[in-house]
């Protein structure tokens, strides 16, 4: 069990506080020794500027986006940070004011313009924020710093420049897609977008990028919609924020937590509102798991899977065992929305008020679900699920759908293990003993955790008034072992002389290599990726 611990000095607040851009990298302090085969570049996405000509940004995912990169180059490492020059920023420090509605964060007519020119901007529809906070990853051999909407970044992995903005929407049938994709060994990207079905209903498509081809043509260009997944209500997409890929099927998971179109169109063009007041909680719909094949690719609409209602944001991994597939996913109890309460006034409180606040919210659990693919000759009310190393049921009703039942794989009051990782590249898709997540202590990151999925064990990397971030794998050149390799965080000590570093943890024992320091505060990161 992981041990709570108290914040009274309220030291996170630093992370959500604005930063400045680096002109070039500067150098840190090594100490311990760090793996003489870990040579390349941790690449990482969040927030940077949470407030724009004095007025603030509202919510964790709205502060402007900055890339951060930690360099290792022959037992030397340097730090470097840049903003992304989207739209979204450009525009805001040209006109000193927030431009571009944010997720949290409405924007409002310049106040400058007169009041004819100012109705008729709220009446030019939605723009579409390209502030790619959330995460970045590779297509082909290009790199792109992403958010959730239709828009994506090209950024230069080795300078931090911005290249080029790139509309989604030019090439695939999606309203957006997910910061989460899934890569494959061959460099074949798969991702999963809402979007416009038949007569004006919503689905959710899945998407493939091909490899990069050794030609000039982009894998952008060569794109394609796989398979549409149908919505459970017409004008009310689920909110999705990562799915799951096993050798040969899709897992999504459409959660209760609902954009409401509607809402969403009418609301945006006559008065200020954000993506954030368009979301709303189905109370009756529980959650609904959907599978796909993949080759071919087919919606399977006779398997038609039901549980309680949860929030969703990361899945841990899915694979394929005796004909189910076990799902294993971060998960928070309930309908209401886990992301109204990451708004900036609330994670900024007194340490006090932040706990009461956090006690409000849904719990989070790490929980196992088991879905049997041979649904057909079973009879009703029979756990269907005969893996002998799960708890996790799943009962066949009479309506014909099948109800399942987790196996809390973690739980503990108000302590999340969430922005979970794996070794990817050898067990994305397959049985797997070890997830890596970041500790959230009532939503503020104070602990690495490495969790055995198998016995429930867990390790855990503390150290007073730290902040880390998602914890990323890079498995040691060669190893056989699942665990051999090393964990790398970003981590945040204010007050410390050199208050930013890089931690480099041992991934078997969850025991400290080295850590790189720099004499700058790091803000909260979100997601990332290492560039060998």
């Amino acid at each position: 069990m992981v041990s709570r611990v108290e914040h009274p000095a309220a030291g996170y607040k630093k992370i959500f506080e604005t930063v400045e851009e680096l002109n070039e990298p500067i150098p840190a302090t090594i100490t311990g020794v760090i793996p003489s085969w870990l040579g390349g570049s941790l690449l990482r996405m969040g927030p940077g500027q949470f407030e724009v000509g004095g007025e603030p940004f509202n919510h964790l995912f709205d502060g402007q986006a900055l890339i951060h990169k930690f360099d290792l180059k022959n037992g030397q490492v340097t730090y470097y940070r840049r903003f992304i020059r989207t739209d979204a920023y450009v525009r805001a420090m040209t006109e000193n004011r927030v431009v571009i509605t944010e997720f949290g964060t409405a924007a409002y007519p310049d106040p400058c313009k007169n009041i004819f020119s100012r109705f008729f901007t709220y009446f030019k529809g939605i723009e579409v924020t390209d502030n790619c906070l959330v995460n970045i990853y590779p297509i082909g051999e290009d790199f792109y710093a992403v958010t959730e909407t239709n828009y994506i970044t090209k950024v230069d992995p080795d300078s931090l420049e911005t290249l080029k903005k790139v509309d989604l929407c030019k090439y695939l049938s999606v309203n957006g897609v997910t910061a989460h994709p899934h890569t494959e060994a061959d460099g074949t990207v798969y991702n999963i977008g809402n979007c416009f079905g038949k007569n004006m209903s919503l689905a959710y498509n899945i998407v493939k990028i091909p490899p990069a081809q050794g030609d000039e043509s982009e894998p952008l260009e060569k794109s394609k919609v796989v398979v549409q997944i149908p919505s459970s209500e017409r004008l009310k997409p689920s909110y999705v924020h990562s799915f799951g890929m096993t050798d040969n099927y899709f897992v999504f998971v459409e959660q209760p937590v609902k954009i409401n179109l509607l809402k969403f169109l009418s609301a945006w063009s006559i008065r200020g509102a954000s993506y954030m007041d368009c979301f709303e909680s189905n109370y009756s719909m529980g959650t609904w798991f959907h599978l796909a094949t993949k080759d071919p690719a087919a919606y399977m609409s006779s398997h038609k899977f039901r549980a309680s209602a949860f929030n969703l944001f990361h899945h841990i991994n899915s694979y394929e065992d005796q004909g189910f597939i076990v799902v294993d996913l971060c998960t928070w109890k309930g309908h209401d929305f886990v992301y109204n309460y990451l708004y900036l006034a609330n994670v900024k409180e007194e340490w006090e008020e932040v706990k009461k606040a956090a006690t409000r919210a849904p719990q989070p659990e790490v929980r196992r679900y088991v879905l049997p693919l041979d649904i057909h000759r079973e009879e009703q009310g029979k756990n269907l699920v005969s893996l002998s190393y799960t708890t996790a049921t799943a009962v066949l009703h009479s309506d014909g759908t099948i109800w399942l039942e987790p196996e809390v794989l973690f739980s503990g009051p108000r302590q999340a293990f969430e922005f979970p990782q794996i070794n990817y590249s050898q067990r994305r898709g397959k049985e797997y003993s070890f997830a890596y997540g970041l500790g959230l202590n009532h939503f503020i990151p104070d602990k690495i955790v490495k969790l055995n999925v198998q016995t429930k064990e867990t390790w855990v990397w503390q150290e007073e008034d730290c902040y880390p971030s998602e914890p990323l794998f890079v498995p040691t050149p060669g190893a056989t072992e699942e665990d051999d390799g090393v964990l790398l965080s970003i981590v945040v000590k204010p007050g410390a002389e050199r208050p930013g570093f890089l931690l480099v943890l041992d991934a078997m024992k969850l025991t400290e290599l080295s850590r790189a320091e720099v004499n700058t505060i790091i803000p909260v990161t979100l997601h990332g990726v290492y560039k060998p």
